[in-house]
């Protein structure tokens, strides 16, 4: 027999739900075949399944260790967390700096991403343990292109995805990168249109108008810093938060990043990658705005955080002269 005592990171969802993660080689019809047959039974009563679980619930599977080992497989894949560039943490949240050439989270199997690497860190830290696993893994909430560097936020408990993922779907949660566009930019402007996203070649296309169903509105603010006569560098307000939007919706006004391969200048790019090795966007998100927060995660309220410059965008900002003073005012 296993009890199990709900925890913070448990509670809030259903216990069929619970369960299919503790017995996650098992079948629903399994389950609820346990469950009428009170081999599964919730704070000592017979339960169907849809529950809603709060903490310090007690359940109980009646089944032989043997028996539980076969139906419950926990895979942690290995990864490195030495590397991990920690801007801020806490009991909830991780946020980080983001490399360029790091996946935020897998696409495939057999891939390390950022998520590998916290979830090795919650283990090696404490945070987690290999059994609380079983029933919460931490992961991004925020999802960075795999060449473009920054912060990253990651949930390391229910409360931290939940509370940082609902700021970001409401749009309260300010985010802020720096890129440098090819010609010159010299006013702000809030730029709007559609973006559609072609699933099988991942690219996205930006319309004045909704071409499709599929077709989502966007907005993205920019702050010309500095120019060159060649090359802008800007601060970018990503208003709303689609797949591509910062690449694609530059490039469709005329400046697209330098770097970028899938929407950028060609000859340019091949330029930079002689003269610098740049071999991806030269967009990093620098600056993250929490909103006012209350309740479990109100440490993180109205607080600011900022990720470094690569060396390598540094390198280029100065030797293209494109450094700058504070152009930033009151949004």
């Amino acid at each position: 027999m296993k009890q199990i005592s709900v925890s913070k990171n448990e509670a809030g969802q259903r216990l069929d739900k619970l369960l299919a993660k503790y017995l996650n080689l098992a079948s629903k019809n399994f389950l609820y075949k346990m469950l009428r047959k009170k081999n599964i039974t919730l704070n000592g009563k017979k339960a169907n399944g849809n529950e809603m679980l709060v903490q310090g619930d007690q359940i109980k599977i009646f089944l032989s260790d043997e028996t539980f080992d076969k139906f419950s497989n926990i895979q942690i894949q290995a990864a490195d967390s030495s590397d991990l560039n920690i801007i801020y943490e806490d009991s909830d949240v991780l946020i980080l700096n983001k490399p360029a050439g790091m996946l935020s989270q897998k696409a495939k199997p057999s891939d390390i991403s950022m998520v590998e690497k916290v979830i090795q860190y919650t283990l090696e830290t404490g945070k987690l343990s290999r059994e609380e696993l079983r029933s919460f893994q931490p992961a991004v909430c925020n999802r960075l292109d795999r060449n473009t560097s920054g912060l990253l936020i990651a949930g390391t408990s229910l409360i931290g995805l939940q509370t940082m993922a609902k700021l970001l779907k409401n749009r309260t949660m300010h985010k802020y990168y720096y890129c440098i566009v090819d010609g010159v930019l010299e006013q702000r402007q809030r730029i709007k249109g559609y973006l559609t996203k072609n699933t099988v070649t991942n690219q996205v296309t930006i319309t004045k108008n909704p071409i499709s169903e599929q077709s989502q509105w966007i907005e993205t603010e920019y702050i010309p810093l500095a120019n060159n006569g060649n090359w802008t560098l800007l601060e970018v307000w990503l208003v709303t938060g689609r797949t591509h939007q910062i690449r694609a919706h530059l490039a469709s006004i005329g400046h697209p990043i330098i770097g970028d391969e899938k929407y950028g200048n060609r000859a340019v790019n091949q330029l930079c990658l002689k003269k610098y090795g740049l071999n991806h966007q030269l967009l990093h998100a620098i600056r993250l705005e929490m909103p006012q927060i209350e309740g479990e995660l109100s440490q993180l309220s109205e607080q600011s955080f900022t990720a470094p410059l690569p060396k390598l965008f540094l390198t280029i900002i100065r030797k293209e002269k494109l450094e700058c003073g504070e152009k930033r005012d009151e949004r």
